[in-house]
């Protein structure tokens, strides 16, 4: 897969994200529908702040300002569903700049100490990128299901 490819499909799951929850109200966002509890909010939050700014504006882009506010998105402040989608659009904003100029070849410019996050480096940013992806994947799916049970909104489904 190309570079070009492999950005393409990232955005391609970023924007599915985006529509998944569009036209959600408040209350549909903040409502946990599932065993473990999380809101269609904190999914963003994580996405947002776990995934963007940790794995591509803090580990592949060195951006110090993101290594500063790094932080658990799942346990982020409280804020509106409104919040959350535009701090993941802001996010998405951050990162393509970081992915127009960085070597996908390169080795991440910053990696976390081992106290924070036990894991050896990843060899370079096109590694990074697909961490990304498969992480937005996944959650894509748990948000179609999450849509699914509350309005019956159905993305794609093949039968």
């Amino acid at each position: 897969m190309s570079d070009a490819q492999l950005l393409a499909q990232l955005a391609g799951e970023r924007s599915h994200v985006l529509r998944t929850v569009e036209g959600l109200t408040e209350q549909q966002m903040s409502t946990p529908l599932v065993p473990s509890g999380w809101t269609v909010t904190r999914l963003l939050n994580h996405l947002a702040f776990d995934d963007e700014m940790f794995w591509i504006s803090a580990v592949l882009g060195g951006n110090s300002a993101a290594i500063e506010a790094l932080h658990d998105g799942w346990h982020s402040t409280p804020m509106t569903g409104l919040d959350a989608v535009i701090i993941y659009q802001d996010q998405i904003t951050s990162s393509d700049k970081i992915l127009a100029g960085v070597d996908l070849d390169a080795p991440p410019r910053w990696w976390p100490p081992a106290s924070q996050f036990d894991q050896p480096p990843m060899a370079d940013g096109r590694e990074i990128v697909f961490r990304v992806l498969a992480e937005t994947s996944v959650h894509v799916g748990h948000l179609d299901v999450v849509r699914e049970l509350i309005d019956g909104h159905q993305n794609v489904v093949v039968n």
